[in-house]
């Protein structure tokens, strides 16, 4: 058994002990997010990805998003749908996707724009559901004959389009995040129709039927209805989202089977997001938290290299063969690291370790921020491992790949996991410069550094009134000796908890500054199967050197 399984072993047993007792003696053991709206991020490459991201989504015209829509419901289009994957069977996927990053957008950074269209594109979307009758709405071509033969049990249509099941998932995402983020309440209405007809579509069905039309592509249905229960609280939401799950592949997962070598990596790990949801709100149904406990720890232990991606040509590959993965010019694909931050992110909040938050800064650092061109936007589909290759960005009015959809949200979310909460107990999880405004403790935190070109970063506490909390500041495992705090220029003691975090525990006064120290090491870091390929680590990023292929 080598380290990393002992690891794995015990930070499961942990998990699991975690889970049960904090269900069962009540202990609320969770973390909870601020709203995007109380976090700004202050100057450094995460803002400049963010303005770039919102001028490239500015380019878009929500009429040709909208077109599939329309012309599904047979409405008249206002405009002509965009050309490549928006015209070639997943038309209105990017719809979906852009209705998230609308709503992002609108809370990071109060732009009116943003809420003009999100608000715009759901009135639009409303339209098309009451003149569709049934509350089915969505961009497949040739949808309602489709989904009318799926309901009889009848799978031949289904089988020749592209993924439906997968393009729905977008918008039912967007719908949530419309009405969550962007507080559009008409987008719940319209989520809950919809969701209303995929209960009636799929209530015929038997159990087997289910996970026949389950082997191909889904996407997350299984996360979005379990968000929907989290907003209804009605259970036959939440007995859908079960219904969306693979039982095979919950109880091998949770079995501890690795059998995700040669399957679609992206195809997996939405399903994972939704078994998370799913153990969070149904606590007795232990196998999928189990399921994606095990998957975390498997993908990013065993399968990821060392800026946070994983598969190659967008399928995992053996865990002792990485030999593909340096010859491809297909590496990691942008989709799957923005489903496995997600993934980290609700583990970490079910239970709080620096481990999550080790990944989630490695893979946001090292990944998805080099996936969107400086200055002008324009998304990476895959990351090319091979040395000396070369990325291919998208181009707006162009590019409509998974990848452009996803990476409109990656950059307008990067306030999400900054800082977390527990009560009033306050957790600083990463190292970028931001104002966090917690108007229900009546807080503004400024957090300012040039992390990471200077090893350190500072807070300043404002506060309406004195407050007794405990601040927790993550660990990090790159860190090089010990981590060392400053409170109004001297030093204090700190322990480090189980979870990983120094912990300071006092009264607090308006003006109090702190200042954290955080000396990085230098080390490589192999590929998982050891054939000898390193990249090179500077705290939490990876090195590397810019090069200029001649062409001749």
């Amino acid at each position: 058994m080598n380290n990393f399984e002992v690891i794995c072993d015990f930070w499961w047993y942990i998990y699991v002990c975690c889970r049960w007792f904090g269900h069962c003696e009540g202990q609320d053991i969770t973390q909870q997010k601020f709203a995007l709206n109380e976090v700004r991020l202050l100057e450094s490459p995460f803002s400049e990805a963010e303005k770039a991201d919102l001028k490239y989504m500015m380019q878009l015209d929500p009429d040709r998003l909208l077109a599939p829509y329309l012309r599904e419901a047979g409405l008249p289009a206002k405009a002509q749908p965009y050309g490549n994957w928006e015209s070639m069977g997943l038309d209105g996927h990017t719809a979906g996707h852009y209705l998230t990053a609308l709503a992002q957008m609108d809370a990071s950074l109060g732009d009116k724009g943003c809420k003009e269209r999100l608000d715009y594109m759901i009135s639009e979307l409303a339209r098309c559901q009451e003149h569709g009758q049934n509350g089915y709405i969505g961009g497949v071509p040739g949808g309602q004959k489709m989904w009318a033969l799926l309901k009889t049990g009848d799978f031949s249509l289904f089988y020749k389009k592209w993924v439906p099941w997968y393009n729905l998932h977008k918008l039912f995402a967007g719908l949530r995040d419309a009405y969550e983020i962007g507080n559009n309440q008409q987008a719940k209405t319209i989520l809950i129709k919809l969701s209303d007809w995929a209960v009636d579509l799929l209530s015929g069905l038997s159990d087997k039927q289910m996970q026949k039309m389950l082997q191909t592509e889904y996407g997350g249905m299984n996360e979005v209805f379990a968000d929907v229960y989290a907003i209804t609280r009605s259970p036959v939401y939440l007995k859908m989202a079960k219904r969306f799950s693979q039982k095979d592949f919950v109880h091998a997962l949770a079995g501890r089977e690795d059998k995700l070598t040669g399957l679609h990596a992206n195809t997996q790990i939405p399903k994972i997001i939704g078994f998370e949801k799913i153990a969070n709100l149904s606590p007795k149904d232990t196998l999928y938290g189990e399921a994606a406990n095990f998957f975390w720890n498997t993908v990013v232990g065993k399968r990821t290299v060392s800026f946070g991606g994983n598969s190659v040509k967008e399928h995992f590959n053996p865990i002792d063969d990485f030999s593909s993965m340096i010859e491809s010019v297909q590496g990691p694909e942008t989709c799957n690291s923005y489903n496995m931050l997600k993934l980290t992110e609700d583990l970490f909040l079910s239970n709080p370790s620096s481990r999550y938050m080790d990944y989630y800064e490695r893979t946001m650092y090292n990944h998805i921020l080099s996936t969107i061109r400086r200055g002008k936007g324009g998304f990476v589909y895959f990351t090319p491992v091979r040395p000396r290759e070369y990325r291919v960005y998208s181009v707006a009015d162009n590019d409509f790949w998974c990848c452009v959809g996803t990476g409109m949200e990656n950059h307008g979310k990067y306030g999400e996991m900054i800082y977390t909460h527990q009560g009033k107990n306050l957790y600083l999880n990463l190292f970028v410069a931001s104002e966090l405004n917690w108007k229900e403790q009546g807080m503004r935190l400024t957090q300012q550094n040039r992390f990471p070109y200077d090893a350190n970063t500072s807070v300043d506490i404002n506060l309406k009134e004195n407050k007794e909390f405990t601040f927790y500041i993550r660990r990090p495992q790159w860190l090089r000796g010990s981590m060392a705090v400053k409170i109004n220029g001297k030093p204090v003691a700190i322990t480090v908890n189980k979870a990983g975090y120094a912990q300071v525990h006092r009264i607090w006064h308006n003006g109090d500054y702190v200042e954290i120290a955080l000396p990085m090491k230098d080390r490589m870091i192999p590929l998982p199967d050891n054939s000898g390929w390193v990249s090179f680590e500077h705290g939490p990023v990876i090195l590397g050197l810019s090069l200029i292929r001649q062409i001749l």
